[in-house]
């Protein structure tokens, strides 16, 4: 199969080709037009409380914008039931949803890549870890994988990024520090010692 990428055309041999489309939404037949709640590119309008246009009609999960993700539907329906019940909560912070692939190696990430970080024009320092120096990785013989993260001025964790062995199962400390920030007084990097 000939394919045109970002190096121009090339050759692509393969015994099996996956084609991920995408989803739809299943909204049809719900009463949505005679109710007058409003729908944009198959999805229901709602603002950061997940109310839709209607008083009283809230919507969440696949059928509002965002990621179509089991554990970003229940953070939503969790926001959404203390805003009707007048219990104070902080909106859903999308950017700080981890993203996982559960592939031969996994890939994890959560936050902003370097290019989303550029685009923004956030400055920011990489730090990198490679599975080769872990003892870990090298005792379960996956020595193939990397860590990356990206820290703001500030020293703030703005990104992680993860390929390798189980590194799915290592997203939830990275996510947790992106969404609540450094401790103070402490270097989130450490640099390593020099030889002399």
């Amino acid at each position: 199969m000939r394919i045109e990428g970002k190096k121009g055309e090339e050759e692509l041999t393969a015994d099996k080709v996956l084609s991920a489309v995408g989803i739809k939404s299943n909204i049809e037949g719900l009463g949505l037009e005679e109710l007058g709640v409003r729908v944009e590119r198959d999805k229901i309008a709602v603002d950061e409380h997940y109310r839709t246009n209607v008083e009283g009609v809230y919507a969440v999960g696949d059928i509002v914008p965002g990621p179509a993700l089991a554990h970003v539907a229940s953070a939503e329906a969790l926001h959404c039931v203390e805003h009707i019940c007048d219990v104070e909560s902080d909106p859903v912070d999308y950017s700080v949803i981890p993203s996982c692939v559960f592939t031969s190696p996994e890939v994890a990430s959560v936050g902003l890549t370097e290019r989303e970080a550029l685009a923004r024009e956030i400055p920011y320092t990489v730090g990198r870890y490679s599975f080769m120096a872990s003892g870990k990785a090298a005792a379960a013989g996956e020595r193939d994988g990397f860590v990356k993260l990206l820290f703001d001025a500030d020293r703030k964790l703005i990104g992680a990024h993860l390929v390798g062995a189980s590194v799915t199962e290592m997203l939830a400390e990275p996510a947790l520090a992106c969404r609540l920030g450094p401790r103070r007084g402490r270097s989130p990097v450490r640099s390593m010692p020099t030889r002399r």
